[in-house]
């Protein structure tokens, strides 16, 4: 079984000031512990599968045709690693991911990226019930402190938390850059 490596909307877009309005993000470590990922997939030849958002908004920060809708150089694709893209939260929506990781053979998946409790979460969800073997790397996601239906402000750690405790057992195990690499070992 070859795992493979989704990484999520890991593009420029995602420092655009106005993410930040309600507070700082959580994990500002991710980036550097999705690096570690792609090493550790590289350096096994293992799949990995970059999604990029290609948002259709004229205000987003991830609108196709600015710089905003890159990828981090952190999570620049090699070539020859398949980039899908995508207008919805989730990953399998109106893209070939299902058919491009069936057609492969893989069962398993691990998902990184951003934001935790948006494309991140709606991927993982779905990819648990298409019946995929799918780990969360909780510690290569981030997302952003919220303001909830009754104005309270939420941190982007409970935020996180929230999310990840969402997906945990129903639709994923959750794991840390350290143990997704040393299960691919």
């Amino acid at each position: 079984m070859k795992p493979a490596l989704l990484i999520i909307d890991v593009q420029n877009a995602i420092d655009d000031p106005r993410w930040r309005q309600q507070g700082d993000r959580n994990h500002p470590e991710a980036e550097h512990n999705i690096a570690r990922l792609l090493a550790a997939w590289r350096e096994r030849r293992l799949p990995i599968y970059h999604i990029r958002h290609d948002s259709r908004f004229a205000d987003s920060s991830y609108r196709t045709g600015q710089p905003g809708n890159d990828f981090k150089r952190e999570a620049m694709p090699l070539a020859g690693e398949p980039v899908i893209a995508k207008q919805a939260n989730s990953a399998f929506i109106g893209t070939d991911l299902e058919s491009q990781l069936r057609d492969a053979g893989h069962a398993m998946l691990f998902v990184a990226g951003v934001i935790t409790n948006n494309s991140v979460e709606a991927t993982v969800r779905m990819a648990g019930n298409l019946g995929f073997d799918t780990y969360l790397v909780e510690d290569a996601c981030f997302t952003f402190a919220r303001l909830d239906w009754n104005g309270r402000l939420w941190s982007a750690v409970d935020v996180h938390a929230l999310s990840v405790a969402n997906m945990s057992g129903e639709y994923c195990a959750v794991v840390t850059t350290e143990e997704a690499i040393k299960l691919i070992r």
